[in-house]
């Protein structure tokens, strides 16, 4: 039976580096839907998402010409049935922001909304700046979570984007599609 993995993608400068997750993960014949918030579309092009996956890339909550009326026409939600497909969530790379918003149950957009609709097992890949990871509401977010039942793949050490060096790097495409 084929998988099907919803991958949320956030801006941190990561992002890029999952493509190589959608290709591997389809390689393997999971369907692969990705949702991506609004500064992760800033980092890499959507469209290159879409490409990668096969599939719509889905950003926004409200597209260009919603009417409520449709959805109470056809009784269907986008980011409730995608939701309801996925066997598993990947947020990679998840920001401080994501993980603090999905800690705290905020739903303001597609990803969060989604997140919140879901029943299936959920991983959670930080990504940031050695010094946020390490900030202590960073920390009592990712407790929570895990408490929670979110499974977390725990950064890695090494140089960062910003220049620094320390924990903070997407953990490895390779672990991450092990963890999946």
């Amino acid at each position: 039976m084929k998988k099907t993995v919803v991958l949320g993608v956030t801006s941190g400068i990561a992002a890029y580096k999952t493509l190589d997750l959608v290709r591997s993960l389809k390689k393997n014949g999971a369907e692969v839907f990705v949702v991506m918030t609004e500064s992760a579309m800033a980092m890499v092009p959507a469209s290159k998402f879409k490409k990668a996956s096969g599939n719509k890339v889905y950003n926004k909550l409200f597209e260009k010409g919603f009417d409520y009326t449709d959805i109470l026409k056809i009784r269907r939600v986008d980011h409730i049935d995608l939701a309801d497909k996925a066997d598993i969530i990947v947020i990679a790379p998840a920001t401080a922001n994501i993980i603090a918003k999905i800690a705290h149950g905020i739903a303001d957009d597609f990803l969060t909304t989604t997140l919140l609709a879901v029943h299936c097992p959920v991983i959670i890949c930080p990504s940031m700046n050695v010094n946020m990871w390490n900030n202590p509401i960073v920390q009592e977010n990712i407790t929570k979570l895990r408490a929670l039942g979110y499974h977390i793949v725990e950064p890695e050490k090494g140089m960062l984007a910003c220049g620094y060096e320390g924990e903070g790097r997407l953990a490895h495409i390779k672990i991450i599609k092990e963890e999946i």
